[in-house]
């Protein structure tokens, strides 16, 4: 017999999911994967309903359980979705917590021949086994994408890409317009890797060592990973290309060109009919964003604007962490527009 406190309150499992598309992959990284899955409280106890679902993206270097885990001063992301639920501010919704992590960091939720197929991992086995295992509404009006930073990246990749499957999407504080947000990491990238002969011997020095998480390495990581998601190349010693001379510095035009490929801004003209069938089109972004990328939410917003596809979106005071609590409002637009029946 359910207790008051059980009928309140959700439950998150673990499924483990064993990955076709991810098996071999070229980082050598796990083909088998745990993906925490929150159920909303009347699940247990409702055998016949059926529940729309939420993907929520986690950001670079991140992985799903870590959505799981309490904040400090704060709350996990299954402990969010209680509070909403109870405040009937997000209707009851089954959420899927996707890992993507690689080696280097993130996928950016693409398929890459340096990485291996994260996008067709998610769409494509992650989709249609949620709706074989649990009770979902398989609709894409039933269906969201969400996440914050190369998650945020990753859910509107998805949902432009895959009207399809996803009929509402959010992006806090996404990677957009890759001018700003990535190109001012070369220089200290070039500073870091110099020491070690370049990114090759820097790659196998990090490999071995004790203490990754060194904040002096994050910009050779981040574009090492960036690189090898939007720059792959089979044919390449590192697996990819790097936007950049190594020697000098000066920037590779073609290779860079196949960066801004991938970059929302630029995707936005070839999307324009898939974005108009998302029920839920929303953006936002941090005034003091440390990675600039609330300029690229503008771009991007008043491109969208221009085209015909208006997004919601928001700029708050902040920079581009601790801000979970801006799930709050994505949340309560997205399940206003949710289809739940």
């Amino acid at each position: 017999m359910p207790t008051p406190e059980s009928r309140s309150t959700g439950t998150t499992v673990l499924e483990i999911v064993e990955s076709r598309v991810l098996r071999g992959n070229p980082l050598g990284d796990p083909h088998v994967r745990r993906v925490p899955v929150y159920l909303p409280p009347s699940y247990g106890r409702n055998p016949h309903r059926r529940y729309p679902v939420l993907f929520n993206l986690i950001g670079f270097t991140g992985f799903g359980e870590m959505l799981t885990y309490r904040q400090t001063w704060g709350e996990s992301f299954p402990e969010r979705c209680d509070r909403l639920i109870a405040a009937r501010k997000l209707v009851e919704a089954i959420v899927v917590m996707p890992d993507c992590f690689t080696r280097y960091g993130g996928s950016q939720y693409l398929n890459s021949s340096a990485t291996g197929r994260y996008e067709d991992h998610v769409v494509r086995e992650l989709v249609p086994l949620i709706d074989r295992r649990f009770r979902t509404i398989p609709l894409p009006a039933a269906r969201a994408v969400l996440g914050k930073s190369s998650g945020g990246y990753g859910a509107l990749i998805l949902a432009m890409r895959h009207p399809e499957v996803f009929g509402h999407v959010a992006c806090h504080s996404g990677d957009l317009y890759f001018e700003y947000c990535y190109a001012f990491g070369f220089p200290r990238h070039l500073n870091t890797v110099r020491k070690y002969g370049g990114t090759a011997g820097f790659l196998r020095a990090w490999e071995k060592m004790a203490h990754r998480n060194d904040s002096k390495l994050d910009d050779s990581i981040n574009t090492i990973a960036m690189a090898s998601c939007y720059s792959p190349n089979s044919k390449s010693k590192l697996g990819f290309d790097l936007p950049f001379d190594e020697g000098t510095g000066e920037m590779r035009p073609e290779v860079w060109k196949r960066w801004l490929a991938w970059d929302p801004v630029r995707m936005l003209p070839r999307y324009v009919e898939n974005l108009r069938m998302l029920r839920t089109r929303f953006l936002d972004c941090g005034l003091e964003d440390e990675f600039h990328l609330q300029w690229g939410s503008r771009i991007f917003a008043a491109k969208a604007r221009e085209l015909g596809v208006p997004f919601v979106h928001e700029e708050f005071d902040g920079g581009h962490f601790g801000i979970s609590y801006r799930y709050d409002r994505s949340l309560a637009l997205i399940s206003r527009r949710l289809t739940s029946r």
